[in-house]
């Protein structure tokens, strides 16, 4: 065994002479444990609301969205539908037809985006996953059917389950003329509502799913089609299907991932996540001052054990090694129990829900705060936690020194 490390070992777990040491290397310890335990809890909550946040989009967003370069829509009739249903990967093909239209449910109003897909568009997104009210069902006996986010339904006070009534659907027509009512400038169609689901805030607020022949028509297009949604099989490579699919279309079309759908808001949460990751350093780099208390009150209590070394011929470096490792040790214990005792919680969080969020009504999608846990976080968080230590640990035994140290027996 090296023998600084021996000494530093031996120095941890003797009792001092002054119980004060005893207590403040304690400190050092607790405070170490307990900055490591928040750091690694904060980064697996900001995990867990990530992949829900994600799960979530992902039941709205498709894997892949194919939108003009230029303008709002897509000529139907010059699009390559059959050469991007047979690329390998591509398990679905849905055009969508998406406007902003005013919302009438009785004297309320709201401004949303109608959303017109086929039938076969909850198999494709999951969106029924995300339904809080109702079913998700676009079309029934040769009625239509639309599905509103609980934003839209909030603003038009509209209660699925007590009312029957439809909603009214007013969007410009195409062509207008001159006339006193400026209502017979717009086109108006009543649609019986199925359902609403949520998803996020913006999108629960803003969007309005109805049958694509619904949407058409109220839109007076013909061959126009605003984009193309993608879904791909369990096997496919993303970024190989989204590269056929580039490279197919040529410049006149983008092809976006889920990542480049939602890129800034990823990036935001990423950001946020490191954000309170520095700044829990910061405080664990305060409670880091016990240990340089803790060493700087051991050497003084050491300097006789420091000059028998000194007499049998230890250098200053090996001196300065044994309250290096001192300093390690303390971080090591530190930073081990903090992660020991950070994945009970996280766990016990995830198993039991220990910390709910929301209330019994069920506001929230989900009851209780989410955790993910990551070893990248691990890494991250003893590496941290172990270089603050070193330098909590250099700047107390730097200062020795042959003229420092040197003192005499008896």
């Amino acid at each position: 065994m090296n023998f600084s490390f021996y000494i530093a070992k031996r120095y941890l777990v003797s009792k001092k002479s002054h119980n004060i040491i005893n207590i403040i290397s304690g400190i050092s310890v607790a405070g170490i444990t307990i900055g490591t335990m928040a750091l690694i809890i904060i980064l697996s909550v900001f995990n867990g609301f990530e992949g829900l946040v994600i799960s979530l989009f992902n039941n709205f967003n498709p894997d892949l969205v194919i939108t003009p370069s230029e303008g709002k829509t897509i000529k139907q009739s010059q699009f390559p539908s059959t050469e991007i249903k047979a690329i390998n990967g591509v398990a679905h093909y849905m055009e969508v037809i998406e406007e902003n239209v005013l919302v009438q449910s009785g004297d309320k109003q709201h401004f949303a985006n109608i959303k017109g897909v086929s039938n076969q568009y909850a198999e494709m997104s999951g969106i029924d996953s995300c339904m809080i009210d109702g079913e998700f069902k676009l079309k029934q006996g040769g009625l239509n059917y639309a599905v509103i986010g609980s934003g839209v339904a909030y603003y038009l006070d509209f209660r699925i389950k007590l009312e029957e009534q439809a909603i009214s659907i007013l969007a410009p027509r195409k062509s207008r003329g001159f006339n006193l009512n400026p209502e017979q400038d717009f086109s108006r169609q009543n649609i019986l509502v199925s359902g609403a689901f949520m998803v996020e805030q913006n999108f629960d607020s803003k969007y309005i799913f109805a049958p694509f022949t619904f949407v058409k028509e109220i839109l007076q297009y013909d061959d126009e089609i605003s984009y193309v949604e993608i879904g791909l099989g369990k096997e496919a490579n993303s970024d190989q299907v989204q590269s056929k699919i580039k490279s197919l279309l040529g410049p006149d079309f983008k092809v976006k991932n889920r990542f480049e759908q939602q890129e800034l808001l990823y990036k935001i949460m990423k950001s946020e996540k490191w954000a309170i990751f520095l700044i829990l350093t910061f405080i664990l780099l305060i409670a880091t001052f016990n240990v340089i208390g803790s060493l700087s009150m051991l050497i003084l209590d050491k300097k006789k054990d420091i000059a028998v070394l000194q007499s049998m011929g230890a250098n200053n470096q090996l001196i300065r090694k044994i309250f290096l490792f001192e300093g390690s040790l303390i971080s090591m214990i530190g930073a081990l129990s903090g992660l020991i005792l950070g994945t009970i919680i996280c766990v016990l969080q995830m198993q039991f829900g220990l910390v709910g969020l929301g209330d019994a009504n069920g506001a929230f999608i989900v009851n209780s705060y989410p955790v993910i846990l990551q070893w990248t976080d691990f890494i991250y968080v003893f590496f941290t936690v172990f270089i603050i230590g070193m330098v909590a640990a250099w700047i107390p035994t730097r200062r020795i020194s042959q003229q420092y140290l040197d003192v005499k027996l008896g």
